[in-house]
């Protein structure tokens, strides 16, 4: 019995290590994350192989681990540009993006962490002023800031799909233009809505107008038509033809044969 601590107490120590060194050996990627290794006597970063995925990994204590997001993220840059004319114009991009997870070590050993505010921001920023810088105010305000945000989106993806980083979208959040040429452009486009108001209605009025002559001439043209076609003759003969009709018809009435203005039939009566 009084040798048995002495048989234990290397045990104890033996497994207080293990527990040390599993401790420090182990890491736990979250979900949405990955691992580049980093081997400290193995030629530094790894980047010929895959980074390390999602769940728990024993790694060697004197090694480490850098732990990436690699789901799509977004970030917000507002910024000052100016415009074609000189203007100061407020701009408020976001960019959604994520790093090429394949080349999440080789993104690491060349950018580092902070790869945001060393590639992506910067790229975003010179892209937006020189786009910008190609339009007018009036432009920015209306009618080009889809061809603006596309624009912003090519010029910024050119550089950074060589710096490890997959640009999906740029989405141009809101322009701010001087309170005076905001007034000033609002004042214009309000004037040349009223203006082809006012030019809808000039061309309603004069098709209406133009219907209307052309129903007029139609009738007009009917009437002459027929006041061509009738004569003496052809008067009587109707007139004879309803004389019949109607002295086929069971009412009472006297016809005088001869009777009337050029001979027609007069008809008298009806009890």
């Amino acid at each position: 019995m009084d040798k048995l601590p002495k048989v234990a107490l290397p045990v104890v120590i033996g497994f207080i290590a293990l527990v040390i060194l599993i401790s420090k050996s182990a890491v736990t990627i979250d979900s949405g994350k990955a691992g580049v290794l980093y081997k400290t006597f193995g030629g530094g970063v790894v980047t010929d192989e895959p980074p390390l995925g999602e769940g728990f990994h024993i790694v060697a204590p004197w090694n480490k681990v850098y732990v990436y997001e690699v789901r799509q993220q977004e970030v917000l840059e507002k910024m000052n540009v100016l415009s074609s004319n000189g203007l100061d114009i407020k701009l408020e991009a976001s960019a959604w993006f994520e790093p090429v997870r394949n080349q999440l070590g080789k993104l690491h050993q060349d950018k580092g962490e902070d790869y945001i505010q060393r590639v992506l921001l910067p790229t975003i920023r010179s892209a937006a002023r020189s786009v910008v810088g190609r339009y007018t105010p009036e432009q920015l305000y209306s009618s080009k800031r889809d061809a603006i945000q596309q624009e912003i989106f090519d010029e910024t993806q050119k550089i950074v799909r060589d710096e490890y980083i997959q640009l999906n979208q740029i989405l141009v959040r809101d322009v701010t233009l001087p309170p005076t040429i905001k007034d000033a452009i609002e004042r214009k486009l309000k004037q040349e809505q009223e203006s082809l108001e006012y030019e809808f209605r000039l061309v309603t009025a004069k098709k209406e107008a133009e219907k209307v002559t052309i129903e007029a001439q139609g009738k007009a043209d009917a009437n002459r038509i027929l006041s061509a076609s009738l004569n003496d003759q052809i008067l009587k003969d109707k007139g004879i033809d309803a004389t019949l009709k109607l002295s086929e018809s069971p009412n009472s009435k006297v016809v005088i044969i001869g009777g009337g203005d050029g001979g027609m039939p007069i008809i008298l009566g009806n009890n």
